[in-house]
């Protein structure tokens, strides 16, 4: 499901697969996995960049797992278990790229704006949250995690409000994206060369995941809530994706 490979100081974890990376509990499990693997080193990286084979970084929860059985409590076990995940990256003890390689949407996208920096392929792929478009309503901490790197209420409102395809050009325009890259190959070499010229500064990892965590304080305060996915009638009134 991903790969881990090392690059100097820095790591590069890898999902695998020619699919679009849909995240369910075997995919979320196994990237937490690897995580924790970065962590425990002793001879840990100074840096973290993550991507992902194919033209899709992850299109989001994999909701054809949810609707496959117990609905409901599939959902639940999902959305649970991503928020473990973003925990995990926030409190990582070390820088986090995300090299966005193609399409990253809704709970994908997400996962990418759980990373410090986002580097983008140029030729393939749009950021989106498209919850509008399969009538789901958002779950408030996608919306922290939105507010917390979104600094322009405009363009928040057009992200969640009018689902917005997102390409690599306008993402730097907007803030979003830290640069753009010709190729997915490109973009993971930029976010290499980043995670190592911040990995030479040897910032001690306990202090700069404490400072992220300051920084993420209000998304971490709601990662705890039991915000569930499923059924998408808006007149339900419940939290969705």
């Amino acid at each position: 499901m991903c790969t881990l490979q090392r690059c100097g100081d820095v790591s590069i974890l890898t999902i695998t697969g020619d699919d679009d990376h849909r995240l369910n509990p075997t995919l979320i499990d196994s990237i937490r996995a690897a995580l924790a693997r970065v962590k425990s080193d002793p001879a840990r990286s100074a840096a973290l960049v993550t991507t992902a084979e194919g033209d899709f970084y992850s299109s989001g929860y994999d909701l054809a797992w949810a609707r496959s059985g117990g609905a409901l409590a599939r959902a639940r076990v999902m959305s649970e278990k991503l928020r473990l995940l973003v925990e995990d990256l926030i409190s990582l003890p070390m820088p986090t790229i995300a090299a966005v390689n193609g399409n990253a949407s809704a709970a994908g996208f997400i996962l990418a704006l759980s990373h410090d920096y986002v580097l983008m392929r140029e030729d393939v792929g749009r950021l989106s949250m498209g919850e509008l478009e399969i009538n789901y309503r958002l779950s408030m901490w996608f919306v922290r995690v939105l507010r917390n790197k979104i600094g322009s209420p405009q363009i928040l409102r057009d992200v969640i409000l009018r689902a917005e395809k997102i390409d690599a050009r306008r993402g730097v325009e907007w803030g979003i994206v830290d640069s753009v890259h010709a190729t997915a190959a490109a973009t993971v070499a930029a976010a290499v060369e980043m995670g190592a010229d911040m990995a030479a500064s040897r910032w001690d990892g306990k202090l700069y995941a404490a400072n992220r965590r300051t920084v993420f304080a209000e998304v971490l305060a709601i990662l705890g809530s039991d915000e569930t996915v499923g059924d998408s009638s808006a007149d339900k009134g419940r939290s969705k994706m």
